[in-house]
């Protein structure tokens, strides 16, 4: 019985850490189903075609799937009207018109597909519709019509298995990858601090800021599929566009202050502004924590009073030194390097509070849906 217990925790478990990819093994399965149903009740020809359209194009989300079927359906259709002509006027009376026929169906279709990833399904379709009549004993024309209805019904039941079957939507995917990408920042922030006091390794700041780009180009993709989602809800989800611009900032940020971090701060500018910079950085990485934490549970944004007094404690103790003359001491690189951290800094609090806005947009978006009223932007810090 221990054994039992065991093996049903560790499936349980395993199932809670793996939801998306346990729902999409049903939405598939569901939308190949029902698709070889419709399939049958419309006398369709060949169902393989309908049933691997809807399986493919039943995607992780909401807004991959919208995504997906209408780029697919758009390159479907192009590509078996032009090759279902090429059929129709192209002879196929001997072994060398079918080799010509071919290239001429299947050239442009490939052609168009390098130049815009949405016609992938072109040259695809092409040769299905090519070689359609020596499959289905039909004429060009007729395989190329059989090929967009094949591919309408299971772009239909696949999309209307992605709204109702357990659907994911990309909004959800959008919050949890700014989640995972705030507190990516917020760990790797007092390292990129530490290199003002000591030696930053170039490499361990390069893989730094290639783990922050690979978060935000998972965030950049999920956004656009956000974007189609909206389309499809009823409710109007809010917008994620502010969000990303903030994102993109504040990687912008933590560019700007590893390239200053490169290199110590030279001479009496390190004991006076060792303190401070600690405190920067602690303060700012437990601030994109809570902020990360508020927008998973889409609550309220935490208060920026101590990223504020940390920055302002900094802005003082340098003015402190420029008034001191210390400044004109320095080399001009020294000199460009620390006004261009200050630049940083200035612009990271401004970010910072772009991104308690739109926390608290999000969060009063979350709250007014659930009250089944629109979102407004009252109480939203500015």
């Amino acid at each position: 019985m221990s054994r039992l217990a065991t093996s049903w925790s560790r499936l349980r478990a395993w199932s809670a850490s793996h939801g998306a990819e346990l729902r999409l093994c049903v939405r598939s399965t569901t939308a190949a189903v029902l698709t070889l149903a419709a399939a049958q009740v419309l006398h369709l020809p060949i169902a393989l075609w309908a049933v691997l359209t809807a399986v493919i194009l039943t995607q992780i989300s909401v807004g991959r799937s919208l995504k997906a079927s209408t780029d697919y359906l758009v390159s479907t259709l192009g590509g078996a009207i032009y090759a279902g002509a090429i059929g129709a006027f192209i002879p196929h009376d001997n072994s060398l018109a079918v080799f010509a026929g071919l290239a001429l169906a299947l050239a442009p279709a490939v052609l168009l597909a390098a130049l815009n990833a949405r016609f992938s399904a072109a040259p695809f379709t092409a040769v299905m519709v090519f070689f359609g009549p020596t499959i289905t004993h039909t004429g060009p024309i007729a395989a190329a019509f059989e090929r967009v209805i094949e591919v309408a019904v299971g772009c239909v039941v696949g999309l209307f298995v992605s709204l109702v079957v357990l659907p994911a939507r990309a909004h959800d995917f959008v919050i949890e990858a700014a989640t995972q990408m705030l507190a990516l920042m917020a760990r790797f922030l007092p390292e990129l601090f530490a290199g003002f006091t000591g030696s930053l390794d170039r490499q361990a700041l390069a893989d730094m800021q290639n783990r922050i780009g690979e978060d935000l180009g998972r965030l950049d993709r999920l956004a656009g599929e956000a974007a189609h989602e909206r389309i499809t809800r009823l409710g109007a989800e809010p917008d994620q566009r502010p969000l990303l611009r903030t994102m993109v900032r504040l990687r912008h940020d933590v560019i700007l202050i590893g390239r200053a971090a490169l290199s110590p701060l030279p001479g009496a500018f390190l004991p006076r502004l060792r303190p401070h910079l600690t405190h920067i950085s602690e303060a700012c990485a437990d601030y994109l924590r809570a902020s990360g934490a508020a927008l998973s549970a889409r609550e309220a944004p935490p208060p920026l009073d101590a990223v504020d007094s940390a920055l302002d404690g900094y802005a003082a103790e340098f003015a402190a030194l420029r008034r001191e003359g210390l400044t004109r001491e320095l080399p001009d690189d020294a000199v460009e390097r620390i006004f261009a951290f200050g630049f940083a800094l200035d612009q990271l609090q401004l970010h910072l509070r772009d991104l308690a806005r739109c926390v608290a947009e999000l969060a009063a978006a979350n709250d007014a849906s659930a009250a089944g009223a629109p979102a407004t932007s009252e109480g939203v810090p500015q």
